[in-house]
């Protein structure tokens, strides 16, 4: 059974050669170093979210605009959607190709699901930054209604990035909360896209991809 996620449908929109070989047949590029620190914030920024959730309360850095809303409070349901593994699931019943994708945080108004995810930076937002996030969010939503949630047309986005160091030696981030307009119907779509690719033949690569110009988009 073949497993994507978010990530690797990004990569085929980047190169569809690309991921082909890495979901098919095995062939990754090569890993670059990651760095710890995003990881790092990921898992202090759920462990206060989950305190401010336990009080049935919002964070400072969202009370204001989503003051309307709660944190969804199913602890144990959020931490499977939370593990990186497992996620939310949905699997497409002609080719039994499996969707997963890990969230890190929920908001609920009226009955209605909207994701909240957590990006760190080292730099202040661009106008377009929150652009780069509109894959994974589309299929986000497009997860969440296929296992039979409603959700809003929209998701957030916060963005924690460092402002300054104090003398005692805390670093002190900025925060940043973007709203984006969000399309399950689109998030389905590159779903199918990426469900054909893989049942298909393989692919031409992208004449952006710099790792098939260096040769590296051969099958072996």
């Amino acid at each position: 059974m073949y497993k994507i996620s978010p990530s690797s449908i990004n990569l085929m929109l980047e190169c569809p050669r690309c991921f082909y070989l890495q979901i098919v047949k095995g062939i990754k590029r090569p890993e670059t170093v990651f760095p710890s620190l995003p990881s790092g914030m990921d898992k202090i920024l759920k462990e206060h979210f989950d305190r401010f959730m336990k009080k049935n309360e919002l964070p400072l850095e969202i009370r204001e605009e989503c003051k309307e809303y709660s944190l969804f409070n199913d602890k144990n349901l959020l931490d499977l959607w939370r593990n990186n593994r497992k996620g939310l699931e949905y699997k497409d019943p002609e080719s039994g190709i499996l969707l997963h994708g890990a969230i890190d945080n929920l908001l609920v108004k009226d009955g209605k699901l909207v994701v909240l995810d957590y990006k760190t930076r080292g730099f202040p937002l661009k106008e377009d930054t929150h652009e780069h996030y509109q894959t994974q969010m589309d299929l986000y939503n497009f997860l969440l209604r296929k296992n039979g949630y409603k959700t809003e047309d929209y998701t957030y986005l916060l963005f924690y990035y460092p402002k300054e160091v104090l003398e005692t030696g805390e670093v002190i981030f900025d925060t940043k909360l973007i709203k984006i307009k969000t399309s399950a119907e689109n998030g389905e779509k590159i779903f199918k896209k990426a469900v054909d690719v893989i049942k298909g033949s393989i692919p031409e690569c992208s004449e952006e991809c710099g790792f098939c110009k260096m040769g590296g988009g051969n099958e072996s």
